[in-house]
């Protein structure tokens, strides 16, 4: 177990901080999490013990909110979401993150600035192909650094789905993943004794952010929970960019 206490001083906040944005406020907010925790510990052992705290997680988020998904967008999102998750696993640990990094955060930024052009909805709304690109995309990118709230909200957000909607399609979807996702990260032999026993210390964090959001997500109007979710998207474009120009 990782007994540096400046570990749980970032790690504290940062499951926190994941559970609320897995209960109300969209995936987006999650990556801050990983950088967080990576202040202490290397982002891959960061990533390793945040993942088995997020499958909890994701246990309360689709209690909360499953009846409200929309299954007709999962079905199109999750075929893609798969084959990221295999694609990452078979190249993680020979894939340079500078280039992945450079790449979702362009690409949100991207985003964020159609947005702030107040272009029309279903002008930006993909079709097929754009659910198995930014579907596979979010899937990739949650495997190697557990940001697929990105690429995801990229594709959902165009779709103006009520925010109860929105949020509870986002917590199956990524609940799907997560079970996925431990299957590369076992592989990859990141579930030493260490990093589980560290997340089983965390874990009972896990339900409090959840519900921290699901409760913030009943008491803020659409237009905000909207709104939110594009400054997280924002946020995590800058981070992701910065860090890949950074460490290229």
């Amino acid at each position: 177990m990782v007994t540096d206490p400046w570990f749980y001083l970032t790690a504290v906040p940062a499951v926190l901080i994941y559970g609320i944005g897995k209960g109300g406020l969209g995936g987006a907010l999650g990556i801050i999490a990983v950088p967080l925790m990576a202040l202490v510990v290397s982002p891959t052992q960061a990533a390793a013990i945040l993942l088995p705290i997020l499958c909890v997680m994701d246990f309360f988020a689709v209690k909360q909110h499953y009846r409200n998904a929309d299954y007709a967008v999962l079905k199109r999102m999750l075929p893609g979401s798969l084959l990221g998750i295999l694609l990452a696993g078979l190249f993680l640990s020979v894939t340079p993150e500078a280039g992945l990094k450079l790449l979702i955060g362009g690409l949100s930024l991207l985003f964020c600035v159609q947005y702030i052009l107040q272009r029309e909805a279903s002008q930006q709304s993909a079709g097929a192909v754009g659910a198995w690109w930014w579907s596979s995309l979010g899937g990739f990118s949650s495997t190697a650094i557990h940001a697929g709230g990105g690429p995801a909200s990229i594709y959902l957000l165009p779709l103006r789905l009520d925010k109860i909607t929105l949020i509870a399609t986002m917590a199956v979807l990524f609940a799907i993943i997560n079970l996925f996702k431990l299957i590369p990260y076992a592989m990859l032999g990141e579930f030493d004794t260490t990093n589980l026993m560290t997340a089983m210390v965390l874990v009972p964090l896990a339900p409090v952010g959840v519900y921290m959001g699901v409760w913030l997500l009943h008491r803020v109007s659409q237009e905000w929970v909207y709104r939110l979710c594009y400054i997280f998207l924002f946020v995590s474009g800058v981070k992701l960019f910065a860090d890949g120009y950074l460490t290229l």
